[in-house]
């Protein structure tokens, strides 16, 4: 697969690009937030070596294609409120995961929306995807609803499928089709109009 260190995708209120040097003290800023990780597959973070580490692994994964991580910036102020990732890549199946993180100062903002349209049709379109998934814990009702708003259904319920500081919490697996993000009506998700790809 192509890399990825060079993309950038634009929206009408956020740029979506690879996280930088920079970047540390906006990813400690959202990660150690217990609100933001309380369904999140890692405990909250406590040093700002875990920004540091994200980073690095990027620099590394991102240009072999071994999977796409983007940061959303505001294109008004150029804070970074989130990312929004693509990994666990398939290739014989076109299939990929789908990860997303929004600082909870912007919850109910409809930023993730905007970004997940936007890295969804990078991955039907030019990645030529033909199944997105998604694994919550079925205890994020917010984040049930973004998926379900984004075409995605409910296919499945894993019992006890995580452990994260301790606690055992369930899976709820959702996924999404290329044909169906292709048929869905346009006053159902609309994709913005500027959107721009550089490899």
């Amino acid at each position: 697969m192509a890399g990825f260190e060079m993309l950038m995708l634009s929206t009408p209120r956020l740029l979506l690009r690879p996280l930088a040097e920079g970047d540390e003290a906006a990813l400690m800023a959202i990660f150690s937030d217990p609100a933001v990780t309380r369904y999140w597959s890692s405990p909250p973070w406590t040093g700002i070596e875990s920004a540091q580490a994200m980073i690095a692994r990027d620099r590394a994964a991102m240009p072999a294609g071994d999977y796409l991580r983007l940061a959303l910036e505001r294109h008004a102020d150029r804070t970074l409120i989130g990312t929004c990732t693509l990994f666990a890549f398939q290739a014989q199946c076109r299939r990929a995961e789908l990860g997303y993180v929004l600082g909870s100062a912007y919850w109910g903002g409809g930023y993730m929306h905007e970004a997940l349209l936007a890295l969804l049709e990078h991955g039907f379109g030019t990645l030529a995807l033909n199944r997105v998934e998604a694994d919550i814990d079925p205890r994020n009702i917010a984040s049930a609803r973004s998926l379900q708003r984004l075409g995605f259904a409910q296919e499945g319920y894993l019992r006890e499928r995580w452990i994260v500081g301790g606690e055992v919490s369930d899976t709820a697996l959702y996924g999404l089709l290329q044909r169906d993000w292709r048929a869905r009506t346009p006053g159902q998700v609309a994709v913005p109009a500027a959107v721009a790809a550089a490899h």
